[in-house]
């Protein structure tokens, strides 16, 4: 039977602790810092897992040294889930703009087209006497199809301040969604966190919504 555990989330996004919350889980967050630059000729799914796993891994190292600093206390049961989101166009692993010309290329890339978004979600449960750390995984993928977009439209886009931040340089749940004509798969995905697969590896883990 699930139990009421310490939920920790590795993530800045404010979109994640939303969708989060949504499924009922009160959390703290917790952001990892880690390198996200991609290997060479590193594919996307390689890479969206391998973030995921590595910002996990770095929350747990983070709480565990903060235990032996004795700055916080921790449930017996603490789990952490952290997740990471890629746009794949033609192959190419497509993040975060940098500035404004990559923003703009990204769109250009997307204009008229189809691409996947893929996010792997990892979630972690410590074991604070020192054990193996337990995990679980999950990595979902939704195709999502673009009408043309101008230049003109997406410069205003970007002069918006939207895209900043997002994998791909858009926000399907904000002025991007007028740039799309059909997604295939999960909506939650493409803003970051697949809901229905994070809500079964939170149960399958043995994680109850509090």
């Amino acid at each position: 039977m699930p139990v009421s555990s310490e939920l920790v989330l590795g993530s800045a996004s404010p979109r994640r602790t939303e969708l989060l919350s949504t499924l009922g889980y009160s959390h703290r967050v917790l952001p990892a810092d880690i390198d996200e630059t991609p290997y060479p000729f590193e594919l996307g799914l390689p890479y969206v897992r391998r973030m995921a796993a590595s910002k996990a891994a770095a929350v747990v190292t983070m709480l565990r040294d903060s235990i032996k600093a004795d700055t916080v206390s921790l449930k017996a049961d603490t789990v952490v889930i952290t997740a990471d989101t890629v746009v794949i166009a033609d192959g190419m692993i497509l993040g975060k703009p940098a500035d404004e010309a990559e923003g703009l290329a990204m769109l250009a890339r997307l204009s008229g087209r189809r691409h996947i978004v893929s996010t792997a979600v990892s979630l972690r449960r410590l074991d604070l006497a020192g054990g193996p750390v337990r995990r679980a995984d999950v990595c979902v993928q939704t195709a999502v199809s673009f009408r043309s977009v101008s230049v003109q439209e997406a410069r205003r886009y970007w002069l918006s301040g939207e895209p900043r931040d997002k994998a791909g340089g858009y926000g399907i749940q904000g002025a991007a969604s007028v740039f799309v004509n059909s997604i295939d798969g999960s909506y939650t995905n493409v803003i970051g966190l697949p809901l229905v697969e994070t809500r079964l590896l939170l149960l399958a883990s043995g994680v109850s919504a509090v």
